[in-house]
């Protein structure tokens, strides 16, 4: 996964939140988040992501439209992904999908 804050463009652009919490089995998660980030970097209309994980795991992913949300959510590793998490990886999760109007940041020199 990735540690870096996303260098995401002026809005308006779209969040999804995904945040979860896990079983305790691994089998494979990592390679497959890994995967996914690859994957997702070079969708159509992506932006960035940010994770985060201690308990409670939050990824966000940044995207132009959408359109583009729609066409990830479908791709079909990702839709095998999504399988692999209800049955083996997750106790629960929450995507949200907002519309981000507004961002600012502070960056010390």
């Amino acid at each position: 996964m990735t540690s870096e804050i996303a260098q995401t463009p002026k809005p308006p652009y779209y969040a999804v939140i995904f945040t979860s919490e896990r079983t305790e089995r691994d089998k494979g998660y990592v390679e497959m988040a890994n995967e996914m980030v690859k994957l997702a970097s070079v969708q159509p209309g992506f932006l960035g992501v940010e994770s985060a994980r201690e308990g409670v795991g939050i990824t966000v992913s940044y995207w132009e439209s959408l359109e583009a949300i729609q066409n990830w959510k479908r791709n079909e590793r990702h839709m095998i992904a999504q399988k692999l998490g209800k049955s083996d990886w997750y106790l629960r999760y929450k995507t949200r999908v907002c519309k981000v109007e507004r961002d600012y940041g502070f960056e010390k020199d």
